[in-house]
C-alpha cells in the first residue's frame, strides 16, 4: 500500500511517499481503508518529536510508528478477533495512528460511525479537534446562556470548533485571530472577533467567564487578567515554550496555581474517547457542528499540507484523501 513515512524526526522535507506493506490489526482493532485524514497540530508533534519529553512515548531516537497521520475516515475493511461493534463496510471516523496511507490500524474503542451527512473528508477534519474542543468547554468549563467565552486561535481547527459549541451552549463568544480571519470567526459562531495584531486581549474593560487558550504564546498572568473572578481558563495542548517542555510548563503552572486562587485554571491533554465521537456525530447530523474544511490535498502532497498548517494559518481544518473507492 502507499504511505506518508518518516524514518527520523524532523521537518515536512523527511514525509516520504513509498509502498510498504498492509497492517494487521490486533484483536482489539480495526483495519480502516482510510479515505480521508485530518492534518492538525498533533501531525506536526509527531513529525518532529517535539516536546521532546513526549518521545519517550513516541519513539527516543526515531518514531516509533514511521507513517503519519493521526484521526481519519474511511471505511472497515477487517476487524479483530474480539471487535464485535464494525463489520467490514462500516463508514467510520475516528482516532486512526498512521492515517496518511490507504490503510490504518484503528482502536476500536476510538472510532464511531462515520456522520451520516457529511463526507469523508468532513468527517476526517472532526475528530482530534472536534474531541479537543468539546473536552475543553466540560464541566467547569461548559458555558452557560448568556456568559461570555473567549477563544484565543478561534480560526484554528480546534479555535473554530470551540466557537461552534459555545455559541451552541448559549454563550456569547470572542474569538482572537490573524489578519483576515474575521469574517470566518464570525461564520462560526463569535459575536465579536479581535485582531491580536491590533490590540492585546487585556485591551479594554472586558473579562470572561471561560477562556480557551489554543496558541499557547501568552503568559499566565495575562490570562487570568482577562478572566471573571471566578473565572475559568482552559489551556489546550502544549504549544510554544522551550523544545524539550513545549507549553507543558505553563499548563502545569496553572494547575498547580488554581487551588489556591478564585480562578478554576485548567490544562487539557485531549483523550480519544467513543463517547465524544458519538457526541460529535450527533451533533454534526443535528446541523450543531459543522467540519469547515479549508484545503484538500491529495497523499502525494502530504507534505505540503503539513507546511500549510504551520506557515499558512488556515481556517479551519486542512485534509488529505487518500482512497477514492
Amino acid at each position: 500500500m502507499k504511505a506518508i513515512v518518516q524514518d527520523a524526526y524532523g521537518s515536512a522535507d523527511l514525509l516520504e511517499l513509498r509502498d510498504i506493506d498492509r497492517p494487521v490489526p490486533r484483536d482489539d482493532e480495526v483495519l480502516v481503508e482510510v479515505r480521508a485524514a485530518g492534518v492538525g497540530p498533533e501531525v506536526w508533534h509527531l513529525m518532529t518529536g517535539r516536546p521532546h519529553v513526549a518521545r519517550a512515548v513516541l519513539g527516543l531516537r526515531r518514531p516509533r510508528n514511521p507513517v503519519r497521520g493521526w484521526d481519519g475516515a474511511g471505511r472497515v475493511e477487517a476487524v479483530g478477533a474480539k471487535v464485535t461493534d464494525f463489520v467490514p463496510g462500516d463508514e467510520v471516523f475516528g482516532n486512526c495512528e498512521g492515517s496518511f496511507a490507504e490503510y490504518a490500524r484503528a482502536k476500536a474503542t476510538k472510532l464511531a460511525p462515520k456522520p451520516a451527512n457529511l463526507t469523508f473528508e468532513q468527517a476526517a477534519a472532526l475528530p482530534v479537534s472536534g474531541m479537543t474542543a468539546l473536552q475543553a468547554l466540560s464541566g467547569r468549563a461548559r458555558p452557560r446562556a448568556g456568559q461570555k467565552v473567549l477563544v484565543i486561535g478561534a480560526s484554528g481547527g480546534v479555535g473554530c470548533y470551540a466557537v461552534q459549541l459555545a455559541s451552541m451552549y448559549g454563550a456569547e463568544v470572542t474569538g482572537v485571530c490573524g489578519p483576515g480571519g474575521a469574517d470566518f470567526v464570525r461564520s462560526q459562531g463569535a459575536a465579536h472577533v479581535i485582531d491580536y495584531t491590533q490590540g492585546d486581549i487585556t485591551d479594554g474593560p472586558h473579562r470572561y467567564d471561560v477562556v480557551v487558550d489554543n496558541a499557547g504564546l501568552r503568559p499566565l498572568p495575562a490570562l487570568r487578567r482577562v478572566l471573571t473572578p471566578r473565572g475559568t481558563l482552559v489551556i489546550v495542548g502544549g504549544e510554544g515554550g522551550t523544545a524539550f517542555f513545549g507549553g507543558m510548563s505553563r499548563g502545569l503552572r496553572a494547575v498547580l496555581l488554581s487551588p489556591f486562587v478564585g480562578h478554576h485554571l485548567g490544562n487539557l491533554v485531549s483523550v480519544a474517547r467513543r463517547e465524544d465521537l458519538l457526541t460529535l456525530k450527533e451533533l454534526a447530523e443535528k446541523g450543531a457542528v459543522t467540519p469547515p474544511v479549508d484545503r484538500v490535498y491529495p497523499l502525494a502532497e502530504a507534505a505540503e499540507a503539513v507546511r500549510h498548517l504551520k506557515e499558512g494559518h488556515p481556517r479551519g481544518k486542512l485534509v488529505v484523501t487518500v482512497g477514492t473507492g
